[in-house]
């Protein structure tokens, strides 16, 4: 049976918007550096034209530029893409034919360049109020290394280092750090004496819920979770006007007081008297986001600046050398500072590979925006 059409009679026009990338073709610049000698001293001297990223010249002279660079380091160290797949996709879709290792050269060379940033970045943690630190595990030509992260609330910094003790948090910190620490129960945080801590209440949640979900624990860690929850309750209300400073104190007074007697009591069973044992240690350092409320409760900001690290490591496992590493938390740290900060990345890097000599950019400088 055929069908019967009918004559079609226009009732609108719709519009519908489609968004799509150009076609891209590399763009080729050819300096002509002027190279001379001077006369009374026969010292050479070479020309530079603001838009070089390099003064090399001979077998060197073909160079990647810095917007290629700039993509390729976010691509690699922000996204997590390997030297290869970064190499494909800038052949494929920009026509740019670069091998991986010069990719790898080209990133050490950003690294070198961003290496005065790094530096005024870690000054920046240590003189930092509030700094929040944790750790990873990371390889290194194959070897368990570790890979922390410092962060404050405009300023991230990444160091790869053999171990993950006291002195390794004190290399970037510095060991006489005495700001507040919101870090995790690791013993070594604890040896900063001069500082201020605040222990991460979603680990210590985590364990109350394991011991009732695992070992059956229903006497103190139910307990010891209500108490931690009224806690954050308490800032909660605080931030939202509903409670005073004088009601935040005598609040904290009763928290702690509680606290302090159900650690006296922790019931017959051994894993809750450990439980208790740790938080007989961590004490001092359970509510002092009630004594300045300003202060974060958990050491979620390290953790969150851990996450992509560790993506990364699920694909291409580390660093192959030490000075990939070196390149790693350079970088690293420069993108996730720039997106703390909310800058534009792409081109506060090609403004430091143009720079002659490295510089650090005043957006990263401290108290800069």
């Amino acid at each position: 049976m055929s069908a019967v059409w009918g004559r079609v009679r226009r009732t609108r026009i719709a519009v519908q918007y489609q968004e799509d990338l150009p076609p891209v073709r590399p763009i080729v610049r050819r300096f002509h550096v002027h190279v001379g000698r001077c006369d009374r001293c026969r010292a050479r001297v070479q020309g530079r034209h603001p838009l070089q990223t390099s003064d090399a010249l001979g077998a060197a002279a073909a160079q990647l530029g810095p917007s290629a660079v700039a993509l390729a380091t976010i691509l690699n160290k922000q996204l997590g893409l390997s030297v290869g797949k970064v190499s494909t996709l800038l052949r494929q879709w920009f026509g740019l034919s670069v091998t991986p290792s010069g990719l790898v050269h080209a990133l050490q060379r950003a690294a070198r360049q961003a290496q005065p940033t790094y530096a005024a970045l870690i000054d920046q943690i240590r003189g930092s109020p509030v700094v929040t630190p944790d750790e990873t595990g990371w390889k290194v030509g194959g070897h368990l290394q570790w890979l922390w992260a410092f962060v404050s609330p405009q300023t991230t910094v990444y160091a790869i280092q053999p171990g993950r003790g006291f002195e390794e948090a004190a290399a970037i910190l510095g060991a006489d750090f005495d700001g507040i620490l919101v870090r995790d129960g690791w013993a070594p945080y604890r040896r900063f004496t001069a500082a201020a801590h605040q222990t991460c209440l979603a680990h210590l949640l985590r364990r109350c819920r394991a011991l009732e979900r695992d070992h059956d624990e229903h006497h103190f860690a139910p307990r010891v979770q209500r108490l931690l929850l009224q806690g954050l309750d308490v800032r909660e209300r605080w931030r939202e006007g509903r409670v005073s400073e004088h009601g935040i104190a005598v609040a904290r007074g009763h928290l702690l007081t509680r606290l302090n007697a159900l650690l006296e009591d922790p019931g017959p069973a051994r894993v809750a008297e450990r439980f208790a044992n740790h938080l007989s240690v961590e004490f001092p350092a359970v509510f002092t986001f009630l004594f300045d409320p300003t202060v974060d409760a958990t050491n979620w900001r390290a953790e969150q600046a851990l996450r992509p690290a560790v993506v990364t490591r699920k694909v291409w496992g580390g660093n192959r050398t030490a000075a990939g590493a070196t390149t790693q938390q350079i970088l690293a740290s420069v993108l996730r500072t720039s997106q703390q900060r909310q800058l534009d990345t792409p081109t506060l890097l090609t403004q430091m590979l143009r720079a002659r000599e490295p510089i650090v950019p005043l957006a990263l400088r401290a108290g800069q925006r």
